[in-house]
């Protein structure tokens, strides 16, 4: 080069590496870069462009000399094959020369904007960071078509070195600048973050030097955070609380792992549980050496806590009396036999039942019911020791758990026996519920607990048998377990499955009883359930009645009832010997009746036979009433408004209701057959059934009375004008075919079949 353009080429480089070295405007530099070229290089037509490269595209950096609105166009192009000069030479990573952009296969998609202009040459060179990265482009451009020469190349290259400085440095910069952006922008999300964080994070040393505090609200900190910082855990807490916390810390380092745990402390919004969770971490202190530290997270658990007391109280507490249940009964018995097996000692299990409970929940309501129970549950408390265990396990079913009563059997049943008699002490004082006071009793049964007897399931059942033995000697005593007893009631289980296999076999069937007038004329009868068996014949059914109802069969034999009604029914039409009027009855039970499948069940059989439900008399008992009035009217008043009608069954046994009677939608009472038994006598019986015959008058209900048998006791009613009368005078209960047969010929000669 001709020394002119040498000094000028050093004045140029001094003065872009000393605006480099100084950190002034890189666009400045850039500009200068471009300029100097310009400046040096022969062609005075040339103008420089210097662009930068960022995710595969090229954005402006310098072009002084050129027209603003072309480096707006290309500006961020994204570099590849066939991308004019300067994208493709960053894609390749090489020189590209384009003498006429005209002619040139890399400019086909760009001459027409290069052309706009007037740029008909175009060299560019990539600029390379030290570690051959490309950064961007540097190129020359000319008004007219041109090959570069050696020197132009050799300046070029010359003023790219300067290039990639300045690109690299920019990069540098921008990167720092994004870094320390971006570090700014977590700094603020984290700040954020902890303000709302709802846990407190706390981090100690391992002398329990409180260093920094973070989030959530100081009411879950025992003292403000300018209090606790670098306080020391000794200093600020009572030692019942301080202790455990510096366990945790030391325990936490020792083992360098995470440490998970329940405390409590005291803190400004009261006593609070927490959850805690300590991890080993290592914690920069300016002007100290890294040190291994715990950061305390910890989470406020008083509420679920809570929680979990009350879902443990709903799964092993009685919830009307607070007392444990069947469940936590098993348990606590299980863990007692276990220990008596270890130990030979002998403990006893008590089983009481409230005597004649469901008639006082029938007659004075559910509510009521609940009342004496949770009485009867805290007198039954005053008298059981703490070590032992009063449960309530379903009903007025009440189990006492004596876990240690005596060193054999002997000691242990003359201690149980004590126990039992302090037991029914607590029935000794009447039970007040509302304005009602009255007299309740109750049945215990004893089963011992020794190794001979260590099996939990027969350990209750034998007390349950027990106590079953008590209330049939009358109630209100106690009794201890006897195996004969037992053998009963798995009789009673036989029985169950033997009442399964009858319904299968069709041996149940329904015995018709008449009702007739005073006048004599047959105005409808009573459907009474009986069993055919096999083997035993005719079973009564007082006894399996009660088993049928135990476990749940009562449903399937009165859909029996009701089936073998509608067919005498349809019977006794197609052989048109009964009217309009006449209709038969059918009992239905207390679990019948409170069900909520009572109208569908019997809808379904008599749409079934097509017989009108006016045919059908539901029979309830008076007690039946008392339960739930609401429910009971409303119950009433849908299978009234579908043609049912009601019969009160029993009447004048029960807790009468007699005021309420009129509020019932009941068509007939039906007298029971004690008080007829007693109508000759004029002090008692003859008064209670006048009273509920002139009651029924009033009310416009019809009166039957039952258990007629003798023709002094259909006189002195038909004196007192009875609506009908049903009983043995007129007919014992009979089969199908007999009552099909007794009907016709009743018929033609009532006389003959009064007995």
């Amino acid at each position: 080069m001709e020394s002119n353009r040498q000094k000028s080429l050093l004045a140029h480089q001094n003065n872009i590496l000393s605006k480099i070295a100084l950190g002034e405007s890189l666009n400045d530099i850039f500009d200068d870069i471009c300029l100097a070229i310009e400046d040096i290089i022969d062609d005075k037509s040339a103008k420089c462009s210097i662009l930068s490269l960022n995710a595969d595209r090229l954005f402006h950096c310098a072009a002084p000399s050129m027209d603003p609105k072309y480096s707006e166009i290309i500006n961020g192009i994204k570099i590849g094959d066939a991308v004019g000069s300067c994208g493709t030479a960053a894609y390749r990573n090489s020189r590209i020369i384009a003498e006429n952009i005209e002619t040139s296969l890399l400019w086909q998609d760009f001459k027409e904007i290069a052309i706009q202009f007037n740029l008909k040459s175009c060299w560019s060179t990539p600029i390379t960071s030290s570690q051959s990265i490309v950064l961007g482009s540097f190129a020359i451009y000319h008004d007219h078509p041109k090959t570069p020469s050696k020197k132009d190349l050799e300046l070029i290259d010359y003023f790219v070195n300067f290039s990639s400085i300045a690109l690299e440095k920019l990069q540098h910069s921008s990167k720092v600048e994004k870094l320390i952006n971006d570090l700014e922008v977590s700094n603020k999300k984290l700040n954020a973050f902890t303000k709302v964080m709802p846990d407190p994070a706390l981090i100690l040393n391992e002398d329990g030097l409180y260093l920094d505090v973070y989030g959530s609200s100081e009411d879950l900190l025992a003292y403000s955070v300018d209090k606790l910082i670098n306080k020391n855990v000794n200093d600020i807490l009572p030692k019942k609380y301080a202790a455990p916390i510096m366990a945790i810390i030391k325990k936490t380092l020792s083992s360098n792992e995470v440490q998970v745990f329940e405390y409590e402390l005291e803190v400004k919004k009261g006593i609070v549980i927490f959850e805690g969770r300590t991890t080993p971490i290592i914690y920069d202190q300016p002007g100290a050496p890294p040190q291994k530290h715990v950061l305390w997270v910890t989470r406020d658990i008083t509420l679920r806590k809570k929680a979990e007391k009350e879902i443990e109280k709903l799964a092993y507490y009685d919830p009307l009396t607070n007392l444990p249940n069947r469940r936590l009964l098993t348990e606590r018995l299980t863990r007692c036999v276990e220990r008596i097996k270890r130990t030979h000692k002998a403990g006893a299990l008590l089983f009481l039942d409230i005597d004649n409970f469901k008639r006082i929940n029938d007659s004075l309501g559910h509510s009521a019911g609940d009342e004496l129970l949770i009485e009867m549950a805290r007198r039954l408390g005053s008298v059981v020791r703490a070590a032992d265990t009063l449960a309530r396990i379903g009903g007025d079913e009440f189990v006492i758990l004596l876990e240690y009563i005596g060193e054999n059997n002997k000691h242990a049943t003359n201690e149980a026996a004590i126990v039992a008699q302090k037991l029914q002490q607590v029935f000794y004082d009447k039970f007040q519920i509302g304005a009602l006071a009255f007299q309740v009793s109750g049945s215990i049964g004893i089963c011992l607990i020794e190794n001979a007897n260590s099996n939990v399931e027969n350990i209750l059942k034998f007390a349950d048998t027990a106590m079953y033995r008590a209330k049939v000697k009358g109630g209100n005593s106690y009794s201890f377990y006897d195996s004969r007893l037992q053998t009963l009631l798995e009789k009673q289980t036989k029985l169950e499955t033997d009442i399964i296999r009858a319904i299968d076999n069709n041996e149940f069937c329904a015995y018709f009883q008449p009702q007739v007038d005073i006048a004599g004329l047959i105005t409808g009868g009573e459907a009474l359930i009986r069993w055919k068996h096999p083997i035993k014949g005719l079973i009564a059914p007082n006894e399996f009645i009660p088993i049928a109802e135990q476990f749940g069969l009562i449903q399937k034999l009165q859909n029996i009832v009701l089936q073998d009604i509608c067919c005498l029914i349809n019977q006794l039409v197609d052989n048109n010997v009964v009217d309009d009027t006449f209709n038969l009855s059918i009992n239905i039970s207390q679990n019948q009746f409170n069900s909520s499948t009572l109208k569908t069940e019997l809808l379904s059989i008599v749409n079934k036979f097509n017989v009108h439900p006016s045919r059908i008399k539901l029979e309830i008992t008076e007690s039946m009433l008392a339960h739930d009035p609401l429910h009971t009217v409303q119950q009433m008043e849908e299978l009234k408004a579908i043609g049912f009608t009601f019969s009160i069954d029993d009447f004048g046994t029960g807790y009468s209701c007699l005021s309420h009677l009129h509020a019932y939608p009941v068509k007939e009472l039906k007298v029971d057959k004690s008080f007829i038994d007693n109508i000759s006598d004029h002090a008692s019986g003859l008064s209670i059934v006048e009273a509920i015959i002139n009651l029924a008058k009033n009310l416009d209900i019809t009166v039957v009375a039952e258990g007629v048998e003798t023709q002094q006791q259909f006189n002195i009613l038909k004196a007192m004008h009875i609506d009908a009368i049903q009983g043995y005078l007129i007919a014992k209960p009979m089969p199908f075919e007999h009552y099909l047969k007794w009907h016709k010929q009743y018929l033609i000669s009532p006389e003959c079949f009064s007995n």
